[in-house]
């Protein structure tokens, strides 16, 4: 006869079911349920469904599995899932007949599913390193498991994600014989992202822990560098699978959200439209453009901008818009070869998130004429367009900082500085445009001086 052990959590939707189950099997000599304390109804199903249950004295899956094994009256224990329902129909009887027939000390299952990503990304690789007699396992981080009372008695429990690949190894290091069953196919509740971080530290932590008394763990720099290269492509991929749900929308200033340029209504203002119509006619680099700009700016105070840009006219329902977006979960940035000053007013009367712009200097609250251009417009080995200053840059450096993939982001522009962000963007809007080429490359061209149809895309 069988003890079948199931460490649970909150598990009452299943374990009544879990357990029936397990009654059915012939080879079923008990079921004991050991709960963790659970604040719903797993105890009182349990119960009612005809297992013996222990009410765990200290927290964590280890310590369930240690204490059922101390009140099992059979020398054949096997460990089921709490939250899995239905099991295939012959998973006892998979797990439980090579120890019978006495073909292996310890049975591990795998099952019709993708090995999750902790699975490929941390435990494979590292028993790889460490013990590559166990690389064969297609699920090494699988709970159901069976073995010998005896065996399990000399092991160890972690008492976090790491007990199942600790056990595996136990086993192992113990030498029994160790098989490993196909039981099906199952439904597996999958762990929410933000447990993933801290599962793959505590598998990697008994792997490596249980490989340290085998030596002095004088770890040789190959090893060091797949370590890191295992940390960092789980990094990377948990980040690309979160972005996945993360949406970005940009909005240019000047003839976007301004009826108008704010450069412009300065030069109106001051008195130096010649000289920025000269500016613009004879420096084509950009850069250059845009520190001579500056200095026609020098003297003026903080007020005095901020009074022009107070005065110039927003498209009407760029607001309403702006929070429609967030109601649909868009973070909403202003990306502009403006100035900061005037990007951050912007963004707070829209109620955006972020304002990406050129930064005025200011001395005892006046322009010094000087502008300092911020390293994300600039181009970097990780730049995807070919240019060395450009917004596309600053989109990639919110998308990294927001975690946002390009193809979920809706870019607004107006001209030919745009061409390359809406190229790169998932949608490019091509707003009251007059750049033939800008309409040709947007995804929509909006004609209007409205951002309504901005939300039939989003």
């Amino acid at each position: 006869m069988v003890t079948i052990i199931i460490p649970t959590l909150n598990e009452a939707e299943t374990i009544g079911n879990i357990v029936r189950f397990c009654l059915n099997n012939v080879l079923a000599g008990e079921v004991i349920v050991v709960d963790d304390n659970s604040d719903d109804e797993t105890v009182a199903i349990a119960l009612a469904a005809g297992a013996k249950v222990i009410n765990s004295k200290i927290k964590g899956k280890g310590i369930s599995m240690k204490e059922g094994i101390q009140k099992a009256a059979h020398e054949i224990l096997l460990f089921l899932d709490g939250d899995i329902d239905p099991y295939p129909e012959d998973t006892i009887n998979l797990l439980a007949t090579p120890l019978i027939n006495d073909e292996a000390d310890f049975v591990k299952a795998t099952f019709a599913r993708n090995a999750g990503r902790v699975t490929e990304l941390v435990a494979k690789p590292l028993l790889n390193i460490y013990y590559p007699g166990l690389s064969g396992f297609s699920q090494p981080l699988s709970g159901m498991i069976a073995g010998r009372k005896k065996f399990f008695n000399r092991i160890e429990f972690f008492n976090d994600y790491g007990v199942d690949i600790g056990i595996l190894i136990d086993m192992y290091l113990m030498k029994a014989r160790i098989k490993e069953v196909n039981i099906g196919y199952i439904e597996n509740k999958s762990k929410p992202w933000e447990s993933l971080g801290k599962m793959s530290k505590e598998v990697s932590r008994a792997i490596i822990a249980k490989a340290q008394p085998q030596s002095e763990f004088n770890m040789p720099e190959e090893e060091i560098s797949s370590i890191e290269t295992i940390q960092r492509e789980m990094h990377n991929t948990l980040k690309e699978d979160l972005s996945r749900y993360h949406k970005l929308i940009v909005f240019d200033l000047d003839d976007i959200i301004f009826n108008g340029r704010f450069i412009d209504e300065c030069a109106a203002a001051f008195g130096f439209t010649r000289q920025l119509e000269e500016l613009r006619f004879n420096e084509k680099d950009p850069i250059i453009l845009t520190k001579r700009i500056g200095l026609l700016l020098k003297g003026k105070t903080m007020d005095d901008l901020l009074n022009i840009v107070s005065d110039i006219e927003m498209v009407k329902d760029i607001q309403a818009v702006v929070q429609a977006l967030k109601e649909k979960e868009y973070i909403v940035g202003v990306i502009s070869h403006s100035y900061l000053l005037i990007a951050n007013y912007v963004r707070q009367n829209i109620g955006g998130d972020f304002s990406y712009a050129n930064q005025l200097d200011f001395y005892e609250g006046k322009a010094t004429g000087e502008v300092n251009m911020p390293s994300y417009f600039f181009a970097s080995p990780e730049s995807i367009c070919g240019h060395a200053y450009c917004k596309t840059n600053a989109l990639q450096y919110a998308c990294d900082k927001y975690n946002v993939l390009l193809k979920n982001c809706i870019v607004v522009g107006d001209d030919r500085e745009d061409r390359c962000i809406l190229t790169h963007a998932g949608k490019g809007v091509a707003f009251c445009t007059s750049d033939e080429l800008l309409e040709k490359i947007a995804y929509i061209t909006i004609k209007e001086k409205s951002f309504k149809p901005l939300l039939n895309i989003a």
